[in-house]
C-alpha cells in the first residue's frame, strides 16, 4: 500500500473490522430487525452495530477527536478542530433488499476542510481513499476522474428525482458515497443530487478533488439539505448549465 497517514490507516482498520459485521448480516438479511426511522429512511441493527465498531476503533486511536455520525449525531470532544464524519451504511435501502451495493464512508474534517476520506464497499471488496495533497486511490492504484469532454457521451449518477426532463444519461444506484467514488475513479463522468446529508458525501468530496475533479462549494457546517454537482474540469460547466434549475 502506498504511504498513508496514521489517521487514514486508522480509518482503514475501522472499516475492515466493521465490514465483518456487514458481510455476516447481509448474508442473513431476512433475520434483520428493522425499525422505521422516517419515510423511506430505515435504521437496522447492522447500522447501529457497524457505527459502534467504527466509533470504538477511531476513538481508541484518537480519543479527543469530535464525531459526527448518522445515527448518533454530533459529539464534541476536547479536540473540536478535528472531527470524524461517519456513515456506517450508505445505501441502507439496498442493504435491506439484499442488493449488494452499499458502503462504509468515513471522512476526517480538520478545522473546516476534509483532509482524509475512505469509502469501502465490503461486498465487492473495493476500497477508495484519498488524503489532502496525496492523490486518490482505488485498491492501492492511483485513480483519476474521466477525461470525456462531450456531455452527450457522458454517464452521470444521481439519486434524486429531477424537477424537469434533463437530457442526460444517468443512473440511480442508491448510494451517494459509491456514486462519488465512481466519479473519482472515472466509472461515472459526474454526479448531481440535492437534499444530501454531510455524512453521505464527506469522503466523496476529497476523493473527487484528489482525483482531479471539480465539485461545487459545500458548507461543511451544514449537516443536511446539501446540493452536490461534480464532474471533470471539461464537463462541469456544461453540467452545471444543464442543471441550472435543479
Amino acid at each position: 500500500m502506498n504511504s498513508i497517514s496514521a489517521n487514514l490507516n486508522l480509518m482503514i482498520k475501522a472499516c475492515e473490522k466493521a465490514s465483518k459485521i456487514l458481510k455476516r448480516d447481509f448474508g442473513e438479511i431476512e433475520n434483520l430487525q428493522v425499525s422505521k426511522k422516517g419515510p423511506a429512511d430505515f435504521v437496522t441493527n447492522s447500522d447501529l452495530k457497524t457505527e459502534r465498531i467504527i466509533i470504538d476503533e477511531l476513538t481508541k486511536g484518537r480519543p479527543n477527536f469530535s464525531l459526527i455520525s448518522e445515527e448518533n449525531g454530533i459529539k464534541k470532544n476536547k479536540d473540536i478542530e478535528n472531527t470524524w464524519i461517519i456513515d456506517p451504511i450508505d445505501g441502507t435501502i439496498n442493504f435491506l433488499h439484499g442488493i449488494p451495493h452499499f458502503a462504509i464512508s468515513i471522512a476526517l474534517k480538520s478545522k473546516n476542510e476534509i483532509i482524509s476520506g475512505i469509502i469501502f464497499d465490503p461486498i465487492k471488496d473495493e476500497i477508495f481513499y484519498a488524503e489532502k495533497n496525496g492523490g486518490a486511490f482505488f485498491n492501492n492504484q492511483r485513480i483519476r476522474v474521466s477525461k470525456r469532454n462531450q456531455i452527450n457521451e457522458c454517464l452521470f449518477a444521481t439519486g434524486g428525482i429531477t424537477e424537469k426532463e434533463i437530457k442526460l444519461s444517468f443512473r440511480k444506484s442508491g448510494s451517494a458515497a459509491l456514486d462519488m467514488a465512481y466519479v473519482a475513479s472515472g466509472r461515472y463522468d459526474g454526479y448531481f443530487q440535492k437534499n444530501l446529508n454531510l455524512w453521505d458525501i464527506a469522503a466523496g468530496i476529497i476523493l473527487i478533488k484528489e482525483a482531479g475533479g471539480i465539485i461545487n462549494e459545500i458548507d461543511l457546517n451544514q449537516l443536511k439539505n446539501i446540493k452536490v454537482i461534480a464532474s471533470n474540469s471539461d464537463i462541469i460547466t456544461k453540467l452545471t448549465e444543464k442543471l441550472d434549475k435543479f
